[in-house]
Parts: C-alpha cells; structure tokens; sequence
C-alpha cells in the first residue's frame, strides 16, 4: 500500500469512528472528544443564519402557529425546534412525521421537539391521554416515578425529545404556578423536582427545571402583567442540587427584581438581564446546559419590549421560545453579530450547545 493512501486512510479513520459513534444524554456534560468533533463537524457544515436558526422554537398545536406556517419555517430553515401546545395525540404525531420528512427532504438538521409537559398540565397539551393528576398532589418518590414514566412513554410515542417540565417553584398560591408546584416545603420541592429531572433524562427525555430564579413567592402572573420580585432571591438555592445533578436545561421567567442590590434588572425581566442569564446562573451557579427562554410571543411582561427576543439571546439564553417573528428574530441576531464580536462568539458557543443536546438526544446520528 502506498504512503500516500496510507495517510488517508489514517486522517479518514476518526472522522468515520465520530460518524458511528453513539451517544446519550448521559454524555452532554462530558469531556468526549467524538462528541466534540461531531459539533464541530455539524456546526461547520452550517452558514451562519442556519446556525441561529437552531436558536428559535416556535410553536404548534391548537394555540400554536398554522400547520402551514410551521412547515413554511421549517422548510425555509428559519427554525430548531417546534413546542407543541394543546392537542390531540394524532394530530401531534402527523406533525412531526411532516416535519421530519421536511428535514429529510432539505437535508437539513432534524427538529428538536418540546412540550410542556408538566404533571399539571399533561393532559392538556396531549388531548385524549390518561390524567395523572396534579403535580401539588404528588408526594413520594414511587408516585413521581410512576408519573413521570408515563409522561416518557407518551412523549415517545408521540417524536416529543424536551419536557418543559418540572416547575421548581415553592409555593402553590401563586397565581400563575397554582397546581403546577409540587408545594410549600422547599425541602420537598426541590426532592421531587430533582427526582421528576434524573427519571425524565435516564429514559432519554430532556428535562427542564423552572422558572429561574423562582416564579413561586411573587405575587401576579407573567402572562397578564409585568411581575416582581421585591427584594432578596428567596428560590434561586433551589436550583444548586438540580444542577449538581445534571439537569440539562433551565428555563428563565420574565420575572424583574427591584429592591436588590446585586441583582435588581433595571426594569426588565430576568430572562432579558444578563445580569441574571449569563452573570447569576451561568457564572456564579456554575450552569452549563441550554438556558431556554419563558415564551416571548403573548405574555406581557414581556411583550412591552422592544425586541425582547434580541435581548433575551444577548441576556444569555441559548433557545429563543416562541418570538412573534421567527425571520426577523433570525435577521435581528445575525446583524448584531456582524457588529459585536463578543456576542457572535457566544451566540456560536450557544449553537454547538444545542447541536450536543440533539446529537446526545439522538436526534442527529
């Protein structure tokens, strides 16, 4: 054989050992050079709007945007993921099955799908599947684990890779988290939703704490009104064994602190502070999963911004949920990366990010 295919040969091999390998969840925050190749090697293949594009979910589903409108982005490569809201189990899987075939078709990366599918909330978003009651209602280990493997085998069957799912919030009096809280003892809140999160990812479910840094001892509800915290950060401890532990995404409310020294956001919800996204959770906690957004398309908090979803992606948050505009959002960070450096680097780190999330998913092979 001669040298030179010998050489070849030697500079092929790993690209072809990166192609085979497989991996898991389990892998996200690990070290694995493969897996780090195989980023690189998806990213590189992208240009740059393709890349943002992996940034923005929009929605689906009865309260979501027209089948039409989501197969038109998906087809046009304006998107990274589709959360599907409210409706029947058949309809959900025709969706995807559609807008898998439309991947396939382009040749473009395949969807990350998501829903929130909370104890609380299951049966609402998959019309027709069995009720498992109320997330408040659940009080041991052996009830969250029977629920939470029922929540998995339907979002399975159904092509679902991201639960928004579980709230972290103390505290069922809220207006917004009601039921959705697993109670008022911080102790038991923070057991159950670590539980919920490790026995959500070990079957290959993508697991989301939230609403950081703590939705649940405010008064009012992000969705009608601009909403506050007043004062010290009384849930953000919550998070630190959720995150020891390995959570693999955390999502941000659109929730303002005022009255706080270190931490106040001038005004703005947290999931549009950087101060908050990048300063308290990514820097001081230590987090180094996806950082998701809370929606950006009808809840006033955040509504009354001016380009929320721009400042919500330079605050720090990797997945931009539900902006009103998926092209203009696309358009708006791809012009703020041509001018600032520091923020096209990050915006590339959050994009390789989610590209290990869909390869550890299994979503690209």
């Amino acid at each position: 054989m001669k040298k030179t295919t010998q050489f070849l040969i030697a500079l092929l091999l790993p690209l072809s050992i990166v192609a085979q390998q497989q991996f898991s969840l389990q892998d996200f925050y690990s070290s694995d050079s493969l897996l780090t190749a195989k980023v690189d090697s998806v990213y590189n293949s992208l240009s740059e709007q393709e890349r943002i594009a992996q940034m923005i979910i929009t929605s689906a589903g009865e309260l979501g945007k027209s089948v039409a409108t989501v197969n038109k982005l998906a087809s046009a490569n304006k998107i990274g993921g589709v959360v599907f809201l409210k409706g029947y189990k058949k309809k959900h899987i025709q969706h995807i099955n559609t807008l898998n075939s439309i991947s396939k078709k382009n040749n473009s990366i395949p969807l990350l799908f998501s829903m929130d599918a909370e104890p609380s909330l299951f049966s609402s978003r998959i019309k027709g599947a069995k009720n498992v009651g109320k997330t408040i209602d659940i009080k041991t280990v052996e009830q969250s684990d029977q629920v939470t493997s029922t929540i998995n085998k339907e979002l399975k069957e159904i092509g679902v890779h991201h639960n928004y799912a579980p709230v972290l919030d103390v505290s069922a009096a809220n207006e917004a988290i009601k039921s959705r809280s697993y109670g008022s003892n911080k102790d038991t809140v923070v057991a159950l939703a670590n539980r919920f999160i490790l026995h959500t990812q070990k079957e290959g479910i993508i697991a989301t704490a939230k609403h950081f840094p703590g939705h649940g001892l405010v008064k009012g509800d992000t969705h009608k009104r601009s909403v506050y915290i007043d004062g010290p950060l009384q849930e953000v401890a919550n998070y630190k064994k959720i995150i020891e532990d390995g959570v693999l995404s955390i999502m941000i409310a659109h929730i303002t602190i005022q009255n706080n020294d270190k931490y106040a956001t001038d005004g703005i919800p947290s999931s549009c502070s950087r101060k908050i996204v990048t300063g308290l959770l990514k820097e001081e906690m230590g987090f180094k999963g996806i950082i998701i957004s809370d929606a950006l398309n009808i809840m006033k908090a955040v509504t009354i911004l001016k380009n929320a979803p721009l400042l919500a992606s330079k605050a720090g948050c990797d997945l931009i949920l539900m902006p009103q505009n998926e092209e203009r959002t696309m358009q708006n960070i791809y012009k703020e990366t041509l001018s600032d450096p520091a923020y096209k680097k990050q915006v590339a780190t959050s994009v390789k990010k989610i590209i290990r999330l869909k390869i550890c998913a299994g979503i690209i092979q």
